[in-house]
């Protein structure tokens, strides 16, 4: 069993919950692109489809609040997208 806390959504890269907790989804919903942590996560093909889809919408904010508190400090598509763990890409 995994004791390892993600903290980092796996189709955006937004940082700050925790998604994943002891090899466990927790349900979380991304502030940012709006993905459930859940076992559908466990797949990269799904993860990628997923992404595209969002990317291809223009990257909308699921909460549009946490969306003016970062766009308010400097947010970057790209620099958070870069966050995405390396096996999750």
């Amino acid at each position: 069993m995994e004791d390892e806390t993600e903290t980092v959504c796996r189709v955006c890269g937004y940082e700050d919950e925790v998604f994943w907790e002891g090899g466990w989804p927790t349900a979380a919903i991304c502030p940012c692109c709006g993905n459930e942590s859940d076992v559908g996560d466990a797949s990269v093909m799904g993860l990628r489809n997923y992404r595209g889809y969002w990317v291809g919408r223009g990257a909308p904010w699921n909460d549009s609040l946490e969306e003016r508190r970062r766009k308010s400090q400097g947010w970057d598509l790209l620099k958070q997208m870069a966050n995405v763990p390396p096996q999750w890409r």
